[in-house]
């Protein structure tokens, strides 16, 4: 298992392959569709975002509600998929790396190469087991979105396989054939 850290460089992401199991420590940002698209629209305007995204992870996420005593909720990744028309342009803006479940479409893959990025897959259905590896979580944009306000998570050794790697690598290359 590789030990990675947030913010993620070149360098790091270049050493990643397809199918290295990673443990990640460090900050990661949540996001889903809706708070993509303002992100998107932000970037399209040329307006500075409501958090830093260089060099950071998306991590696709609505976490539930969490219960008396608990940083989190369950966390466990949504369908990646859902993000593939604003992934690009958050690439290149910056971001670095993004977990969450499933196949992404050609041009995703084409950005992830073009701006040395990584996609990673976590677990789903394992929410809870998940949330565990969050030590801290702050809501930081978007509010209003509820489950889906971008949150600042800290986490440690959070598990995750690099699904497509920087250089167009993919887990999932046999399921497609």
């Amino acid at each position: 298992m590789k030990k990675i850290t947030t913010p993620l460089t070149d360098e790091v992401v270049c050493s990643l392959k397809a199918g290295d199991e990673v443990s990640i420590s460090g900050i990661v940002y949540t996001a889903r569709d809706a708070a993509h698209k303002r992100l998107c629209e932000l970037v399209g305007q040329k307006k500075q975002l409501p958090i830093p995204i260089e060099g950071q992870i998306f991590y696709f996420v609505g976490p539930t509600p969490a219960r008396p005593g608990k940083i989190i909720g369950s966390a466990g990744p949504t369908t990646s998929a859902r993000m593939d028309s604003f992934s690009p342009i958050l690439l290149a803006a910056g971001l670095k790396g993004m977990i969450g479940k499933g196949y992404r479409c050609d041009a995703v893959r084409d950005a992830l190469k073009k701006y040395c990025a990584v996609h990673f897959a976590a677990l789903g259905g394992a929410g809870a087991l998940l949330s565990q590896y969050i030590i801290s979580a702050q809501v930081v944009a978007y509010e209003d979105l509820d489950t889906e306000a971008i949150r600042k998570l800290e986490v440690k050794d959070f598990p995750a396989i690099v699904a497509y790697d920087s250089y167009g690598n993919s887990v999932f290359k046999k399921v497609e054939e």
